[in-house]
């Protein structure tokens, strides 16, 4: 038996365009990981959706979750420090820091998520992110985006 520790010092980081990830860990046997976000003022997704549910916990700042239905408009939820929101596999959504300051939060996923993380994100933030790497990249996790109509 043994156990696995991760500190500021050793955990794996990468960004993805301006968000900074780092990678926490998984849970043995299970098909789990968890990752910290740190998202500045204005940064986020884009509506997508994908099949690995996932699990927000906000610890620091406010992060702006979205549910996108098809037959009415979207479902909006200002999550501050200590909430948390639970997004169902290929549950359309997004999230947003539209709060003017620095929003932080841990997020479990499944490998397949983390693998895009990994595939996509740089050492250092992305002033000029690659769009095409980016799409070519959720094409291939089965990530989708979603076809806003104003």
């Amino acid at each position: 038996m043994s156990i696995d520790v991760t500190t500021t010092q050793n955990g794996e980081t990468r960004w993805v365009v301006a968000d900074r990830i780092r990678f926490l860990g998984g849970l043995a046997g299970s098909n789990l990981e968890l990752v910290e976000v740190e998202v500045p003022p204005g940064s986020g997704t884009p509506p997508h959706s994908h099949a690995s549910p996932e699990l927000f916990y906000v610890i620091d700042g406010e992060i702006t979750i979205r549910h996108f239905a098809t037959d009415r408009p979207p479902t909006t939820v200002a999550a501050g420090a200590g909430t948390s929101v639970r997004i169902e596999r290929n549950a359309p959504h997004n999230y947003m820091n539209e709060s003017g300051k620095p929003a932080r939060m841990l997020v479990i996923v499944e490998p397949s998520m983390t693998a895009f993380f990994r595939e996509i994100g740089t050492a250092e933030p992305q002033a000029h992110p690659d769009f095409a790497r980016i799409g070519a990249a959720m094409q291939r996790h089965g990530i989708q985006t979603l076809e806003m109509v104003p």
